[in-house]
């Protein structure tokens, strides 16, 4: 399932409408698949394991693994704290929430309240953590690709959503005929309905 291939199936798919995108090398296409993979992550979603080092009182973290999405929870301290009480020795005051914020346009980790040298010291530097991750198609080496082969089919589907879609705001200056023939083509043969079709299809496979 390399990029490479998946440009080949996306392209046969589409037929005579392929022609339409003739930016080089491919780029349309891999565009069209670049968008299908970053939706997969709502329907085919991946839960990963990362994690950073943590600076006593130190609150913002911007070393995020690369496929890092979305925060989903904390393992960090998740199995002494809760058993641990105030007049424990193994007590070491509140443990930090975990918040995705933007600090000078990168994505960063923000801990509230920061660490402390007392929790770092027990609990340890390495913060572990739960994320969504989002999905990755590789250029040429079908194994990285993170979507199931099972779901190409879905995939390509997702993407021909996404060359309808830009067919349907081409067709806004320049007319495009999705079916070959006469003009007189249809209704449900234009970009907007098979736009319709597709996406209909697209929520009713991932439902």
């Amino acid at each position: 399932m390399s990029e490479a291939d998946l440009v080949l199936d996306l392209k046969a798919s589409l037929q005579d409408a392929a022609s339409v995108f003739d930016a080089g090398p491919d780029a349309d296409f891999r565009r069209h698949l670049a968008a299908a993979a970053l939706d997969f992550a709502r329907v085919r979603p991946r839960t990963m394991v990362g994690s950073i080092s943590l600076v006593a009182d130190q609150g913002e973290y911007t070393a995020l693994p690369a496929d890092f999405h979305l925060f989903k929870s904390a393992l960090w301290g998740v199995s002494p704290q809760p058993s641990a009480h105030p007049w424990d020795e193994s007590w070491h005051g509140r443990l930090p929430d975990a918040y995705l914020v933007e600090s000078g346009g990168v994505a960063a980790l923000a801990l509230r309240p920061a660490p402390t040298a007392a929790q770092i010291s027990a609990l340890g530097a390495t913060y572990r953590f739960y994320y969504a991750a989002r999905h990755t198609i590789h250029a040429t080496d079908g194994a990285q690709t993170t979507i199931r082969p099972g779901d190409r089919g879905l995939l390509l589907l997702r993407a021909q959503v996404e060359a309808m879609r830009e067919l349907v705001y081409r067709n806004i200056m320049k007319p495009v005929q999705v079916i070959a023939g006469s003009t007189s083509a249809p209704r449900n043969g234009t970009p907007a309905a098979i736009l319709e079709q597709l996406l209909t299809e697209w929520e009713r496979l991932t439902a």
